[in-house]
């Protein structure tokens, strides 16, 4: 009699092994969301409001000697008024430097008047370089003489390039020397601040490319420094921009302006789409089309309405309202530049409001409404006791966005005002970053922007609020 065959066991840690992997994939699809997230928003956010309240330039740091290698004695900040004490060459290091004082010293080798050669450092204010190479590199020179000091013209030869380096030897005016090595040096200075007393209150060496000499050359400006500190200095130039205060009540005017206005035609238009009336699908496709335009493309256009020419006109002089053609763009006419843009607005973006409510609408139970009807609501009574309290989730979401939407305003304004008759704070924020090349100040207006939708967010959110949310 043949034996049953017998099946292998799976081991026991299989099984094991598959639950874990079932538990993991939640995970691994996280994964890719985190990744993005870190790196198209948290990122960018990090360094937007890093640039907005660091300053990468705010403080200079002292030294005791003139080496980045030597120990702080203090610091300054940018900006400080500065006596300069001292200057003093040190090799450089960062070539890619800028706006730096240099000195340049040469080696050389020459004969002494006993017939034994020397070789030392000396610097380029003692030279006359008489031979160069194919390159440009100095070959042979002469030591020049000491027109100010007749009664001591020899040069002096150091052993490292510097004025605090050890004297080596004397060599005589006119003597002709060969050139070893050339060495470039930045001027180090050693400054003292002074408050309104006179009373010192830091000193210490610094680097001639965070420094600017007046030209008395012995006081100067610290005009940037190498270290960072937080700051408000920044959100203080924001305010004090003359252009702030008419960018934030522009701003503030669009909004007040275009989200009621948008918000009731929005509705109507998803109502019309909901009814589900004959062409309804037509009228779908017609509320969208503003969609697929870009913001500048409906600047654009709008512009070609309101111009001497445009549209607008011609139909008021076809109909013999005006005699001749009206200016409703320039400089003088700032209120028509605000019409035409919230017009444009209106027309660019009601449908993104429109979709979201679209959506609501039709994720309202049939029954809740053939209930109302059965029970005598008129349309509007349906609308007002039964559409509108569920569809307020919908209804945050629209007027989050288009609030948001709204706040960065920027290409249909350039467009029709040119960014100067009429500003808005995107605008302002372009300007800073573009015309002006500040940065943080930039960063400001954009954190400020961020700040405002963040709070017209938590308005929403608390007013518009259904009622699970207000029990809870």
């Amino acid at each position: 009699m043949t034996a049953p065959v017998q099946t292998p066991k799976a081991p026991a840690n299989k099984p094991k092994l598959r639950a874990v992997r079932r538990a993991a994939k939640p995970y691994l699809l996280v994964a890719p969301v985190l990744i993005f997230l870190g790196l198209f928003f948290a990122y960018p956010m990090y360094e937007g409001l890093r640039l907005a309240v660091w300053d990468d330039d705010a403080v200079l740091p002292l030294r005791e000697a003139p080496s980045l290698s030597a120990s702080t004695s203090g610091s300054l900040s940018q900006g400080t008024g500065v006596d300069i004490l001292g200057r003093q060459g040190n090799l450089l290091v960062d070539e890619q430097a800028t706006d730096l004082l240099t000195d340049t010293w040469y080696r050389v080798v020459a004969q002494q008047s006993d017939g034994d050669s020397t070789q030392g450092w000396a610097p380029e204010s003692r030279i006359r370089v008489r031979q160069e190479a194919a390159d440009g590199t100095p070959l042979t020179a002469t030591i020049r003489p000491k027109l100010a000091d007749p009664d001591n013209p020899r040069t002096i030869l150091r052993d490292e390039p510097g004025e605090a380096a050890v004297q080596i030897a004397l060599i005589e005016p006119r003597t002709s020397v060969d050139i070893l090595e050339v060495a470039i040096l930045e001027v180090w200075f050693n400054v003292r601040s002074n408050d309104g007393d006179g009373a010192a209150i830091d000193q210490g060496w610094a680097p001639s490319r965070f420094i600017g000499v007046f030209d008395d050359e012995v006081t100067g400006r610290i005009d940037r420094g190498s270290a960072g500190q937080f700051t408000a200095d920044f959100f203080r130039k924001m305010f004090d921009d003359r252009f702030f205060g008419s960018a934030l009540r522009t701003t503030l005017l669009l909004l007040v302006l275009i989200i009621p206005a948008q918000f009731v035609l929005a509705l109507l238009m998803s109502l019309v789409i909901h009814a589900r009336i004959k062409l309804n699908s037509w009228f779908l496709y017609i509320f969208t089309i503003p969609m697929g335009m870009s913001d500048l493309a409906v600047g654009t256009l709008f512009f070609s309405i309101f111009t001497g020419n445009g549209l607008l006109n011609s139909i008021l002089e076809g109909l013999g309202i005006i005699d001749s053609p009206h200016v409703f763009l320039s400089a003088q006419t700032r209120n028509w530049i605000i019409f035409a843009i919230v017009v444009a607005e209106i027309w660019r973006s009601t449908s993104i409001v429109m979709v979201i409510l679209v959506s609501g609408l039709q994720a309202i139970p049939d029954e809740n409404l053939e209930a109302a009807e059965l029970f005598g609501a008129s349309y509007w009574q349906r609308v007002r006791h039964v559409m509108l309290p569920l569809l307020k989730p919908s209804i945050q979401v629209a007027l989050i966005l288009r609030t948001i939407l709204a706040l960065q305003v920027f290409a249909v304004v350039i467009a029709l005002g040119g960014g100067d008759t009429v500003t808005v704070l995107t605008n302002e924020a372009f300007r800073q970053y573009f015309e002006f090349r500040n940065n943080n100040v930039a960063a400001a207006y954009a954190v400020f922007v961020m700040g405002l939708s963040l709070a017209s967010a938590f308005l929403y959110l608390r007013s518009v609020r259904t009622e699970p949310e207000i029990q809870r």
